[in-house]
């Protein structure tokens, strides 16, 4: 370095040395809390001819506020204010602290320095103090460039930040929030007390408060102060969820309303309403309710409603429940179709009803009334017979009313001939026969079946859907082997019955009953034809002219029959001429024993009868013959004539009648 350099040097510093003055640097304001502690920063300097005076052991830092002296470092028990003052006066720092704050210490303070010939007020610089009883606020912010709304699943930074006042201990920062979530918190002690809150926003953050609350420990009590900010998170539909009104259950035909809810930022949501149906959701309507004003049983199922916004969407699905009485009750036949006589059976109820807990009550139809059998969805007859074949019906009911099924019980059993059958004549024999599938009835004689004939009458009629009734008349006769059998069968089975027959013993007594008859009627018609022929000579001998009137009375064998005819004859005693021709007349004669006095006659009675030929000759054959053919209506042949229950064999022959022949 040059002459001229150094030169320079030394006057700049020589100037500066000179030129210094007294200054003092103070905060222009103070804060301070009531109750604890304020600190005054200062640093002073002088002019550099007192430098010699300001030494450490001679430096005295008086406080003045408001032109009082109020703090001597000298003697501080006799100060007004309680305090000290930090900084080294001999090094020119002045800060003080003042303890015990309260309303006494607002004011101007200004500072005084005194160290040997030193001393000095510096006026023109004052600090005002202000008291304040609860601490300032601190401040809660989003950083790093965030939006005051953020989307879920970013990073969230919360920054609390306080200007600390003096306290012993020092203030500290803490955060609150609801919900409690666990989050990373910082702080760090300076002029300002700083604390940061890190997290990564989620749904359960929107609207969240941050509390940032600042406390000062003193020594009566603490003083806090607090700072807050609300978090704004925007996120998809959660929570989505479908009320049912009326809740519950829904009787059909009411009404009901669906409404779907969503939380959701932003809160404009779409709603689709869909139901499943055969395993795909079918789309219905959107908004947020849905509403049926009359409902069935098939609207019964899951709906699902859809909330979106722009952020994504959610869904919830609710369970209709429609209930309503039994509906398309049914009644099954395990094993199905017709049942075998002696087997197991059970009917089974089903019904459609909601709610399905349903009782169940078995009846039968007896008499055209329904009689009650038991309760519960299943009938069982472990061994069935005929007698329990018929109609069974079925009630299923539940709290909102009840529906009915029947079904047929068809037992099917193999024929079954009744004990009642039997023959109502010699000649005429009834049979019934019960099975079910109905049977077919054949009649057997002599081990051989028969069928209509001339020798044989079968008539049949049904009694019900498994009985029938047949007869069958014979119209031949029976040797002492013969049998007669009713057979009855159907896919089951057969039954057969052996009904008596008339032995052969009574046959042959029927015939010889027959001669015995025909004999005695014909001794009898010779007894009469001799009497008369004896009275009516007697008469002419006598020459009695008067006429003899000949009544035939009518009869009859049995109840229901023709009667015989009725003649009445006027006999002339005197003989026909040619010119005087006597009149034909016709009568039948029955020979049959219609009050029979023994077994013999009653045997001619049921099985024949007889009928004589009278014969009355005119002049000549040829005019009895002219004046048989005249009467048309007299029969000439022998004829079978079949009367209910019986069969009759009646000779009716022309009678010619001559009474003048002997």
């Amino acid at each position: 370095m040059g002459v001229a350099e150094k030169v320079c040097v030394f006057i700049f510093l020589l100037q500066g040395v000179c030129c210094r003055d007294f200054s003092i640097s103070l905060p222009e304001k103070i804060e301070a809390l009531s109750g604890s502690c304020v600190i005054i920063k200062c640093t002073y300097d002088i002019e550099g001819k007192h430098d010699i005076d300001l030494t450490e052991s001679a430096a005295i830092g008086v406080w003045s506020k408001d032109g009082n002296n109020v703090f001597n470092s000298r003697v501080p028990n006799s100060n007004h204010f309680k305090g000290k003052i930090t900084g080294k006066l001999h090094e020119k720092n002045c800060t003080t602290i003042f303890y015990n704050v309260s309303s006494n210490h607002n004011g101007k303070y200004h500072f005084r320095i005194e160290s040997g010939d030193l001393k000095y007020s510096y006026l023109k610089n004052t600090s005002t103090v202000n008291v304040i009883v609860s601490p300032p606020k601190p401040t809660v912010k989003l950083y790093k460039d965030q939006d005051q709304e953020v989307l879920e699943g970013r990073s969230v930074s919360l920054r609390c930040s306080a200007e600390t006042l003096c306290s012993s201990p020092p203030p500290t920062l803490t955060w609150s929030f609801t919900p409690r979530i666990p989050l990373s918190e910082s702080s760090r002690q300076q002029e300002l007390l700083i604390s940061d809150l890190n997290f990564t926003a989620t749904h359960r953050h929107h609207r969240v408060t941050f509390t940032c609350t600042i406390t000062y420990q003193l020594q009566d009590k603490n003083k806090t102060a607090q700072d807050n900010i609300t978090l704004h998170v925007q996120y998809p539909p959660k929570n989505t969820s479908v009320s049912v009104f009326p809740s519950g259950s829904v009787l059909e035909g009411s009404s009901v309303t669906l409404t779907c809810r969503s939380d959701a930022n932003p809160a404009e949501l779409n709603y689709t309403w869909s139901r499943k149906s055969e395993r795909e959701l079918k789309q219905l309507q959107t908004g947020d309710t849905l509403t049926f004003n009359r409902t069935n049983p098939t609207q019964r199922g899951w709906y699902h409603c859809k909330a979106q916004n722009k952020h994504g969407y959610n869904e919830s699905s609710v369970m209709l429940d429609i209930q309503y009485p039994p509906k398309k009750t049914s009644v099954s036949v395990l094993p199905s179709g017709s049942v075998l006589e002696g087997s197991s059976v059970t009917l089974t109820c089903r019904s459609d009803a909601n709610p399905a807990e349903l009782n169940y009550t078995w009846s039968r139809k007896s008499e055209r009334e329904l009689k009650q059998l038991q309760t519960g969805d299943t009938l069982t007859f472990n061994r069935t017979n005929p007698t329990q074949r018929g109609w069974y019906h079925c009630k299923a009911q539940n709290k909102h009313g009840y529906n009915e099924s029947s079904v047929m019980l068809d037992i099917q059993y193999a024929p079954q001939i009744s004990t009642s059958s039997s023959c109502d004549s010699v000649t005429v024999y009834f049979c019934e026969v019960d099975g079910n599938p109905s049977p077919e009835l054949e009649w057997h004689l002599s081990g051989r079946p028969v069928s209509n004939s001339s020798n044989t009458f079968i008539s049949e009629e049904r009694l019900n859907s498994t009985g029938l009734r047949s007869s069958i008349t014979l119209h031949q006769s029976l040797s002492h082997t013969s049998t007669l059998q009713c057979v009855g069968n159907n896919t089951h089975g057969t039954a057969r019955k052996q009904l008596n027959l008339f032995s052969q013993e009574v046959s042959v007594f029927n015939v010889y009953a027959v001669l015995v008859g025909f004999v005695a009627g014909a001794t009898f018609m010779a007894i009469l034809w001799v009497t008369t022929l004896l009275y009516k000579c007697c008469r002419t001998q006598r020459g009695d002219k008067t006429g003899v009137i000949q009544t035939d009375v009518a009869d009859s064998v049995d109840s229901g029959e023709e009667p015989f005819y009725v003649n009445k004859v006027m006999l002339s005693a005197e003989a026909p001429t040619i010119n005087h021709p006597e009149t034909l007349h016709y009568s039948t004669i029955n020979f049959n024993n219609t009050k029979p006095e023994s077994k013999d006659i009653r045997g001619i009675s049921l099985l024949t009868e007889d009928y004589a030929v009278v014969r009355f000759c005119g002049r000549n054959v040829a005019d009895s013959e002219a004046k048989i053919r005249e009467v048309s209506s007299m029969p000439h042949d022998d004829t079978i004539y079949q009367v209910p229950h019986k069969a009759r064999r009646s000779a009716d022959m022309d009678v010619k009648q001559d009474p003048m022949s002997h």
